[in-house]
């Protein structure tokens, strides 16, 4: 993709989101996050992506996120021992929730509006990039996406991803047959967002048109190796790890692969 047709959708993207910002800060929600992050160990990270972390061994790491939205996930790191030292999202809305919640857990941490396509110069290198849930879906161009990522590393620096597993995306949970496939895992054209970005499953009404891509885990693995990472795990489970209503293809005796993680190194 050029770079004018990553541009658009990246400034189309980030429209939709800065829109949508607000409402995640509505109801009770957010006040209980805030006194949740003021506590000892605060962390909204699940069991899964927990233990990987753990295992890994992140105490002591310079951590980022890319994708951080409101750093929750990020500031969760430190709970585990890790440093969250930068959080990358092109959201200015959502980076001042951050902020909230970084003040709250006492941590002081660098939270930079940007472009993932168009980072400026200096930021330096990381022992541990941590990508999460609705990132690798907004980014139309995966091979400039994994070259991006390798260089926010340093030597010995692992990549964590947990994501949901693309073949989730084939399934509509709001449509008639919600069982059925009602989306191609092959298809290369972006999916239209109009609705507003949330996370609690319910109609907020539509925002700007936002731009939403299904990339197989071939496409995934094959752009993180090409970026010169080396993949030391990938596994796939059966609990989703996004919106609720996704919920009902869960526990099923034929079950379909609903989130993932892939662990790779420099």
């Amino acid at each position: 993709m050029n770079k004018n047709s990553i541009a658009s959708v990246t400034s189309a993207n980030k429209a939709a989101w800065e829109a949508s910002a607000h409402l995640h800060k509505s109801g009770d929600g957010w006040a209980k996050l805030i006194e949740a992050a003021g506590r000892p160990g605060f962390s909204v990270l699940d069991g899964t992506v927990t233990e990987i972390l753990q295992r890994l061994n992140v105490e002591g790491r310079r951590a980022v996120q890319v994708g951080c939205n409101n750093a929750r996930e990020l500031i969760s790191l430190a709970s585990l021992g890790g440093v969250p030292a930068l959080g990358i999202d092109q959201s200015g809305g959502f980076l001042a929730q951050g902020r909230e919640l970084a003040q709250a857990a006492g941590l002081d941490i660098k939270l930079l509006e940007a472009n993932i396509y168009d980072l400026p110069e200096g930021l330096g290198r990381f022992d541990l990039v941590f990508i999460t849930i609705g990132v690798l879906s907004w980014m139309p161009d995966l091979p400039e996406f994994f070259r991006i990522i390798a260089g926010l590393m340093e030597e010995n620096a692992v990549l964590v991803i947990y994501e949901t597993h693309p073949f989730l995306e084939v399934f509509n949970p709001h449509g008639v047959n919600p069982h059925e496939p009602g989306f191609s895992y092959f298809a290369r054209e972006p999916q239209v967002v109009t609705q507003a970005i949330t996370y609690d499953g319910k109609d907020h009404g539509s925002v700007e048109p936002s731009y939403w891509f299904i990339h197989p885990l071939g496409e995934i693995v094959t752009a993180c190796i090409q970026a010169g990472l080396k993949l030391v795990e990938l596994k796939e489970y059966p609990h989703s790890n996004r919106e609720p209503e996704y919920d009902i293809y869960a526990d099923r005796s034929a079950q379909v692969p609903m989130s993932y993680s892939l662990v790779a190194s420099k």
